[in-house]
């Protein structure tokens, strides 16, 4: 009997993935809960695991394409013997999909352009009925990549259209109607206005590739971060300033307690650890910094979930430690590693890359002195580590007189929304950090 396969939904606010490649082929011999095919979604990248063993007799969704969750993407013949498709079949847009548990059915649209139905400019620009939450609300929003670069490419906001697509999806059709239409030009030309000087237009020509040049589409998780990093940049009003901080005394606490932590918890002791800790003890006096803009009201968040950027071979991904104030040096190590392991594995859940209230990022591992990081929507502030390195320095001794001496030292660099958060508050925060990691107090595990 064939078992279906279907697009896994990854989280409560997913409501589509990408197969980004197929693990196993047609006629390969599969055991339950082995890597079957890996998928990407607005939130994590994951290898999805076989429900049963058997053959894969079926690929109906090819590496590449993007489905509603629910939609049945293969199909694997649990009985021996039996046999087994030629290749991929038809494309699955051309069949309806399961309804998706607590929502409406979801109906595929026919692959054909004139089955399409188009609607007015008018029709495309009403605003959504939903609250955002429901599954057709997120069917409706979540937009293919190119739609929101058209859309960014001209100051729509797809949230505020009813497409013709699945569940009222804008499509491609559907904005270049409603730009056609003239509707997007004022809103487009006033951005242009304050974002650029002179009258010029925003965004520039698209560049076109030359002989000999490589061209290769962007993976999801690039147009992910490409899409978040520029509506970060014009959404957040951004400033970074820059400290340099004297890390000698967490070096040696460091080095006195490794062996002995390492023993204890199997886990190596970085200086990370050490400044996620003494950041989250900062963020409770500063509160702006674990806040949000949301319209013109400021969100204090009480939870302090700290981000940490994790750099992969495919990408970025910053899996978030939940709770961080309520763990101790060996709880984040922990933590860190954990996280960090999984991401490079793509084992983490939808649910453990969200709810960041702040992020640190750490360009230094790769040598950088200092950056300027681009704030995560969402948040107000991020901090970047450059590289930890010894440096001759000028220190005063007990007798007042000047000597130059060995530190350990490194650059830490806060962007920060300066819709929120004022100059001086930002530069309190860094100093008080500085401080906090200048004195630290003996570990305790």
């Amino acid at each position: 009997m064939p078992t279906d396969v279907v697009m896994p939904q990854m989280g409560e606010s997913i409501a589509e993935g990408t197969i980004v490649r197929w693990i196993k082929k047609v006629g390969d011999k599969v055991d339950r809960d082995e890597p079957l095919f890996e998928i990407s979604t607005d939130k994590v990248d994951a290898e999805i695991p076989a429900p049963t063993a058997g053959v894969l007799a079926e690929i109906l969704v090819t590496e590449g394409q993007t489905v509603p969750v629910q939609t049945l993407v293969a199909r694997i013949e649990t009985e021996k013997g039996a046999a087994v498709g030629a290749g991929v079949s038809a494309p699955v847009a051309a069949q309806p999909a399961p309804t998706p548990a607590g929502g409406p059915p979801v109906k595929q649209s026919s692959p054909a352009p004139a089955a399409e139905p188009h609607p007015s400019p008018a029709a495309a620009s009403a605003s959504p009925l939903g609250n955002g939450n429901g599954l057709e609300d997120r069917l409706r929003t979540k937009s293919s990549p190119l739609v929101r670069k058209i859309a960014a490419e001209h100051g729509i906001e797809i949230a505020a259209m009813r497409g013709s697509g699945i569940q009222g999806r804008v499509t491609k059709r559907d904005l270049e109607q409603y730009i056609s239409s003239g509707a997007a030009a004022a809103p487009a030309a006033q951005r242009a206005s304050m974002h650029a000087p002179g009258g010029a237009v925003q965004h520039g020509p698209a560049a076109e590739p030359w002989a000999g040049d490589k061209v290769e589409a962007m993976s999801k998780i690039r147009t992910l971060t490409s899409d978040h990093m520029v509506a970060s940049r014009r959404t957040n009003a951004h400033v970074t300033s820059f400290f340099e901080v004297d890390l000698t005394r967490v070096a040696r606490i460091r080095h006195k307690n490794r062996a002995a932590f390492e023993a204890q918890t199997g886990q190596k002791l970085t200086f990370l650890p050490f400044i996620i800790k003494t950041v989250v003890d900062t963020l409770k006096q500063f509160p702006v910094l674990n806040a949000a803009v949301s319209g013109s009201t400021i969100i204090y968040r009480k939870q302090y979930n700290i981000g940490i950027a994790v750099a992969l071979d495919w990408g970025l991904i910053v899996p978030v430690i939940k709770g961080a104030d309520d763990l101790s040096l060996s709880g984040l190590t922990r933590s860190l590693n954990d996280l960090a392991e999984r991401a490079r594995a793509k084992k983490l859940k939808p649910e453990e890359v969200q709810q960041a209230t702040f992020t640190i990022t750490n360009p230094g591992v790769f040598g950088s002195l200092m950056g300027t990081p681009i704030i995560p929507l969402g948040t107000s502030a991020i901090l970047g580590l450059g590289a930890i390195e010894k440096r001759p320095k000028v220190v005063s001794g007990p007798d007042g007189e000047d000597t130059i001496a060995i530190r350990t030292c490194a650059y830490f660099s806060l962007s920060f929304d300066h819709r929120i958060v004022d100059g001086a508050d930002a530069d309190k925060f860094l100093a008080t950090v500085k401080k906090g990691l200048e004195s630290f107090p003996d570990m305790t595990l």
